[in-house]
């Protein structure tokens, strides 16, 4: 009988299998985890955003149209990387995109003046509210709500927009 056969444990060759097996399934379940932190953190940001939308529409009902942007950012919108100026009449605490990647990332805000953007003027002033970079989707999101006129769609600039007409 041979001395080797009576030895009890594993080989080698099983070690470095269990060993590659554990390897794949850590990372499989790290890259699992990472996907749905950017989900979270991103459904964050979209309910931080419905928020500045409900005080937009409380101010509209106290003052009968959104507040004008305050042209701190680039181009003239309030930029969320920056401070979002127009909320400070609004009596709302967003703290600031955590994902500002610029000068015009992160929360975006502009109130336009009655046709721009091709927009009937009959339908007022409006405002264009959005995330310029969302982490867990490419643009546009397939959660938002969009917003368009005939000369221009803010959806191609940001990954989640919305917007609103004072009439």
């Amino acid at each position: 009988m041979n001395r080797f056969s009576k030895q009890k444990g594993f080989t080698l060759i099983e070690l470095l299998i269990v060993i590659a097996i554990v390897g794949i399934l850590s990372s499989v379940v790290l890259v699992a985890l990472g996907n749905a932190r950017l989900k979270a953190q991103d459904a964050k940001r979209i309910s931080e955003i419905r928020s500045i939308e409900t005080a937009l529409e409380e101010y509209y009902t106290s003052n009968g149209q959104y507040p004008a942007s305050d042209m701190d950012g680039t181009g003239g919108w309030d930029v969320g990387n920056q401070t979002l100026t127009f909320l400070s009449n609004l009596g709302v605490d967003v703290p600031e995109d955590p994902v500002k990647t610029g000068s015009s990332a992160g929360y975006v805000y502009y109130r336009y003046n009655p046709g721009s953007g091709g927009c009937d003027s009959n339908k007022g002033s409006f405002y264009v509210l959005g995330i310029t970079d969302l982490e867990s989707s490419s643009r546009p999101s397939p959660d938002s709500p969009g917003f368009s006129c005939p000369l221009r769609d803010w959806q191609t600039s940001m990954d989640w927009v919305t917007g609103r007409f004072e009439n």
